[in-house]
């Protein structure tokens, strides 16, 4: 069977665990690296034996000739190297999210329709072993019809958090239900409502942002709402990332790091302690080998899984459960939220405008764009409490 060549771009954090996904695989083979830093290429090249090690993403694709083009990049970079990439005719998956805009996502999908090729998001956790196993239980009825999903952010400052785990839990709502239709948002910024002055640059290169606290209603097919909370906690990572899914009959619970479960009877509340609930074992594939370790950690069960999906996808000819398509839609959402916060109303789905929301909104009201802020996070947190007057609370 086709072993698909692959090349890394990007090899950091989440460009490492990428690579090691990919290099574990029995279907797929990287046969190379780019980074403009030396000493990244150096430490992954050597852990995974490779020796194909370039500085310039069209040198890689040229010389190694991939069928498969990872983009594990800063967010602001993955518009530009998308379409470099694609230019080439090769397939792409790009860590998520998949652009800073939904015009660039846009420009994307029409050059992977153009050359013939598919486009992949890393959300790993829609396509991972315990979300596979809580669709089957959902999908089996188990707690009945699904009629309410309420998901939880992991305490980042709220605008940034949306792109950065909202994405995550808006493709696994995605997952379980399709499409949203209609987003209804608000957000609180210093304890107040945000301002166009609040309107500022993400860390981490992730576009531009608003809202320290955000709360959104979302309205999905047949009926199904949903939740999505995304608010600064004095502590960043608690209390966690969590789905709950609410059905007719029962609920589950969803933990991409923690695990899945199932509560049969939607009168029989659990006592804190998930006595109550059911655990569902986390799907895994034939191929997958645990390495003696707990298969949950470091995502490396839906690191694998995402990529024994894309070779199942490549090989039928069709897209990615994570597909660009999927991953723009995710993003039309975040942008509906941040829309419908700013301008107090409603925003239908999937929208006309493509620009950016949040500076338009600063255009209406005589402002620019927003000037830069530091890049990591921890100094952003610092220098936004001190535009907003107070100590830093993180």
């Amino acid at each position: 069977m086709k072993i698909y060549r692959v090349a890394i771009v990007g090899c950091g954090e989440r460009g490492t665990a990428t690579g090691r996904a990919y290099h574990a695989h029995p279907r797929t083979e990287v046969v190379g690296l780019c980074d403009l830093h030396q000493k990244r290429l150096g430490i992954l090249g050597d852990e995974l034996g490779i020796a194909a090690r370039y500085e310039d993403l069209d040198e890689v694709i040229v010389e190694t000739k991939p069928d498969i083009v990872a983009i594990s990049t800063g967010t602001e970079f993955h518009h530009p190297l998308s379409m470099r990439a694609l230019e080439h005719g090769v397939n792409i998956e790009v860590e998520k999210p998949i652009s800073v805009e939904l015009h660039q996502a846009d420009e994307i999908l029409a050059k992977a329709s153009e050359k013939g090729v598919r486009v992949a998001v890393h959300h790993q956790h829609r396509s991972g072993g315990l979300m596979r196993a809580t669709h089957r239980a959902i999908a089996g009825g188990r707690i009945g019809r699904v009629r309410h999903m309420n998901a939880n952010g992991k305490g980042y400052y709220g605008g940034y958090g949306l792109l950065n785990i909202g994405t995550h839990l808006l493709n696994s709502m995605m997952r379980l239900v399709g499409h949203c239709r209609r987003v209804y948002a608000t957000a609180s910024t210093n304890g107040r409502p945000t301002r166009p002055g609040d309107v500022v640059s993400s860390p981490n290169g992730m576009g531009t942002i608003a809202g320290e606290s955000i709360s959104a209603h979302l309205e999905f097919g047949g009926g199904v709402t949903g939740t999505l909370l995304q608010q600064r906690m004095p502590v960043p990572g608690s209390p966690g990332r969590t789905l709950e899914v609410l059905g007719t009959d029962g609920r589950a619970l969803f933990n991409p790091t923690s695990g899945a479960w199932v509560l049969e009877s939607a009168w029989s509340l659990p006592d804190g302690k998930l006595d109550a609930w059911q655990p569902l074992e986390p799907e895994t594939p034939e191929s997958f080998e645990p390495n003696g370790k707990d298969i949950l950690e470091d995502y490396r069960l839906d690191d694998y899984w995402f990529v024994q999906e894309f070779v199942e996808a490549l090989d039928e000819g069709r897209d990615h459960i994570s597909s660009g398509i999927e991953a723009t839609h995710a993003l039309e959402i975040i942008m509906g939220i941040f829309e419908s916060a700013a301008y107090g109303r409603p925003v239908e789905l999937p929208q006309a405008e493509r620009n950016h929301p949040l500076l338009r909104w600063r255009r209406e009201n005589g402002l620019d764009s927003p000037d830069q802020m530091p890049r990591s996070y921890h100094e952003w947190l610092e220098a936004e409490d001190r535009r907003l007057g107070r100590e830093t609370q993180s």
